[in-house]
């Protein structure tokens, strides 16, 4: 009685029937999204920590911040999107503003505090949601794409089918490397379960290629109790509170202050849009649901990033693998926030899933999202360029703010050049004179 209790009142509030969901489905898609996301917790400390920030304190206030702000996104807005510390925004935090211009770590925590603020404004003033909807239909459906585009490159990476070249810049990697060859296993068998519309077909084929290295002894194997299970949880005493607000104010608000601000403004607008293209929360007119509630959890979220003790948080483009795995509402998103907290206590276990068995899923989540290229109108070529450009740069600078940004640029200028100014909102004006501002500062 009491479990029917629990499941009506998940149906209500998360609106289940109405979008076309089941608990159990909604938690297979959060298991999915964890998985696909997990590495952040050991991949995000390290950068950290080549910063000067304390190893065990990143390793905890990254695990909170994603859990907390997941959380806040999956109640407050019922999205199915994880949050952390955002991949890229931290290498800038870490490489540039500590090493390259010298900065103490707390300071450049006191830039994302005042960046999260900035990003509140905004919200609140429904700035950033005029700039969402002042997004013409091509460019959102080709940021979907290129999204897509750049998780399957991501995911390709990971395999080690693609790697660098010196001549080529990119080409095959060995086929018979056993990393590669069991991460294609992954990616056949996964391929074929969601060919037969088995649910949770990710989560399979990530549980089946960690499983399979293991017996072939490519992966660890848990040896003892500490291999499971943390004998002291990590704490983030030595960065809670720690950021230099007045550090960072002296510094210049139109330095790293702008350049955080603008990249993580549409880094996570690209990611948002894409997601919730691939969630269907998108309404027929085109308004995205929610948009607002999430927006300002975001915000929030960066806010309290600052705090915690590290780099700025975003959405997560690999939540699409849950989103594929059937999550349309927050409870993927509860899930994955819970079972955040749960790695406090069982880190070490999660560290034995390898990263070659996740990346399979990013690859299918990049082929599912291409579907959309179909809706893109390339026979006007002031229409079509921009998509193109939009598409092509986020994979090959492994940046979406990249692919905003020359697309937003070209698109206002094709249509003025073309005899078509009226095409161009004063707001795609403003946004495109952003992005160059921001393209020039960082050459």
């Amino acid at each position: 009685m009491q479990a029917q209790a629990s499941q009506s009142f998940l149906e209500r509030f998360f609106k289940l029937s109405e979008k076309g969901t089941t608990v159990r489905t909604e938690v297979i898609a959060g298991f999915t999204t964890f998985i696909a996301l997990g590495y952040i917790m050991f991949v995000n400390p390290n950068i950290l920590a080549a910063a000067g920030v304390p190893k065990e304190a990143a390793i905890a206030s990254t695990i909170w911040i994603a859990a907390l702000s997941t959380m806040m996104m999956g109640v407050f807005a019922n999205y199915p999107v994880a949050l952390a510390p955002g991949m890229g925004l931290n290498a800038f935090f870490a490489y540039y503003v500590c090493g390259v211009l010298g900065l103490h770590w707390t300071v450049a925590l006191g830039a994302v505090f005042f960046s999260g603020l900035l990003f509140l404004i905004l919200t609140v003033s429904h700035v950033r949601q005029a700039i969402i909807n002042a997004v013409p239909q091509n460019l959102r459906v080709a940021i979907s794409v290129g999204i897509g585009l750049f998780i399957a490159f991501v995911g390709l990476k990971g395999t080690g089918l693609i790697v660098s070249d010196p001549a080529t810049f990119i080409t095959l990697g060995s086929v018979a490397r056993p990393e590669t060859a069991l991460a294609m296993f992954g990616l056949v068998l996964t391929g074929v379960l969601m060919a037969r519309d088995v649910q949770g077909s990710i989560l399979i084929g990530i549980i089946a290629t960690t499983v399979l290295s293991m017996i072939l002894g490519y992966s660890p194997v848990p040896q003892s109790f500490s291999d499971v299970i943390s004998t002291s949880l990590p704490h983030m005493g030595e960065t809670f509170g720690k950021l230099d607000i007045v550090g960072a104010w002296n510094y210049g608000i139109f330095s790293i202050i702008f350049t955080f601000t603008v990249v993580e403004l549409f880094d996570n607008m690209g990611t948002l849009i894409g997601l919730t293209n691939k969630a269907k929360l998108v309404k027929k007119d085109g308004e995205i649901e929610n948009l607002d509630k999430a927006l300002n959890t975001d915000a929030v979220g960066t806010i309290f990033s600052a705090v915690f003790g590290t780099s700025t948080v975003t959405s997560y483009i690999e939540s699409a693998a849950g989103i594929a795995a059937g999550g349309k509402t927050g409870l993927t998103a509860v899930t994955v926030s819970l079972l955040f907290l749960v790695s406090l206590l069982f880190a070490p276990l999660i560290g034995l899933v390898p990263g070659f068995a996740t990346a399979p899923s990013l690859i299918l989540v990049g082929a599912l999202m291409m579907s959309e290229v179909e809706n893109i109108d390339f026979t006007d070529f002031t229409e079509g360029l921009p998509a193109f450009l939009t598409i092509i740069m986020m994979p090959l600078t492994s940046s979406i703010a990249n692919g905003f940004a020359f697309g937003f640029i070209s698109y206002a200028l094709m249509k003025s050049l073309s005899g078509q100014p009226k095409g161009v909102s004063p707001i795609m004006w403003m946004v495109s004179a952003a992005f160059m501002v921001n393209l020039f500062m960082r050459s």
